[in-house]
């Protein structure tokens, strides 16, 4: 800073002091760019922000001004469904199907008859009889050979003393109704039926749990109280 000479004197006293000094302004900074997408995505978090208080107030404000529907649905509808359901499969595992087979069929039969009787043999015709035969003189006459010829006439009963195996080979026809009763639960039916009442009954019992309606809500107490 360069001196001043003051010069005062008695008529008109003045006082010189050094001029201010100048203000020196720096051009801007060509390097510094506008950041266009921060601003971008501060909109967009603010608008974010406000779209997803309004849709919660609205959601708020939906189940707390209609909640009987839900109510009505639960209660109505979703918790004897599922009631009835669990029932209809208990009985499927106590029903009892009872139906008559009809059989027509063949079977065969081989088997050994044995046959040990005595009967009666009827002659269906003369049957002719030859017979070496001994004839013995009376009084020591001798004896004379012979043959004795003879017919058994026709019908005539002989009496037969059977005693053989008779060889047996032959078809039968099967013509029957059966009657059929089936235990569905003991036919093997018990742990598939079992296992479908044990996919619904956690469904079951967490509707049985829900309120049915605001007072219970507020009031948990009155829906234990209820018989």
């Amino acid at each position: 800073m360069s001196q001043q000479t003051v010069n005062t004197t008695a008529a008109d006293p003045k006082v010189v002091t050094d001029p201010a000094p100048a203000l020196t302004v720096s051009p801007p900074d060509e390097t510094a760019q506008p950041r266009p997408k921060r601003n971008f995505w501060e909109a967009f978090k603010n608008f974010a922000i406000i779209f997803s208080f309004i849709v919660n107030f609205v959601l708020v404000l939906v189940l707390l001004l209609s909640p009987l529907p839900l109510f009505t649905v639960k209660a109505k509808i979703a918790e004897p469904l599922l009631v009835k359901l669990d029932g209809a499969f208990a009985a499927l595992g106590d029903t009892t199907i009872q139906t008559t087979v009809n059989i027509q069929d063949t079977m065969p039969v081989v088997f050994d008859l044995p046959l040990a009787q005595n009967t009666d043999v009827i002659l269906t015709a003369p049957v002719p009889l030859q017979a070496p035969a001994t004839f013995f003189l009376p009084g020591g006459g001798g004896a004379i050979n012979g043959t004795v010829s003879l017919n058994l006439p026709q019908y005539m009963a002989l009496p037969v003393s059977l005693n053989m195996m008779v060889p047996v080979s032959t078809t039968v026809p099967v013509i029957m109704e059966v009657p059929v009763e089936i235990h569905l639960a003991e036919a093997g039916m018990g742990p598939a039926i079992q296992g479908l009442r044990d996919v619904f009954n956690p469904i079951t019992s967490f509707l049985q749990s829900l309120p049915n309606s605001l007072l219970e809500i507020f009031r948990p107490q009155a829906k234990t109280a209820q018989p």
